[in-house]
Formats: structure tokens, C-alpha cells, sequence
């Protein structure tokens, strides 16, 4: 691990080290996750691959043929 001096303004330090208190954790182990997943966001910008973000809606409940009737009907009830 190499050492970078980093200048932060005066209110993102107090959240910083608010945070760093309630979680126990080093400023500098908050400030290398937030890199870290800064980095892991930018993908192929940067050489990297980077995977899609991907949210899970749960169980389908309806199947798409279905869609369309559904929708059509709700409208009718309005």
C-alpha cells in the first residue's frame, strides 16, 4: 500500500468521520471501499470489465402473454 495525501472540504470530513465512529472502521478503510466501488462502476472506461447492474423485481406474477388484457382492463375499472 503506497501513502496519497488527499484534501477533503470541511463538511464531507465531519460525514466521514461521524460515519467512521458509528461503524468503528477507519476514515481511510471507508474512503478505499468508496474507491473501490467508484472503480468497480466504471467498467470498460477504464480497461476493466465491469458487469451490468442488475436488480432482481422477484417472483413473476403475471406472464407476458397476459400483459396486455391486464392492462386493458385496469383501465376499464378507472
Amino acid at each position: 500500500m503506497r501513502k496519497m495525501q488527499i484534501l477533503f472540504p470541511e463538511p464531507q470530513l465531519r460525514k466521514l468521520r461521524q460515519i467512521s465512529k458509528k461503524k468503528d472502521r477507519p476514515v481511510s478503510e471507508l474512503i478505499r471501499l468508496a474507491v473501490d466501488y467508484w472503480l468497480s462502476r466504471q467498467g470498460e472506461a477504464f480497461g476493466g470489465k465491469g458487469t451490468p447492474p442488475v436488480y432482481s423485481c422477484g417472483k413473476i406474477l403475471v406472464h407476458a402473454e397476459e400483459f396486455r388484457e391486464l392492462a386493458y382492463n385496469r383501465s376499464q375499472d378507472r
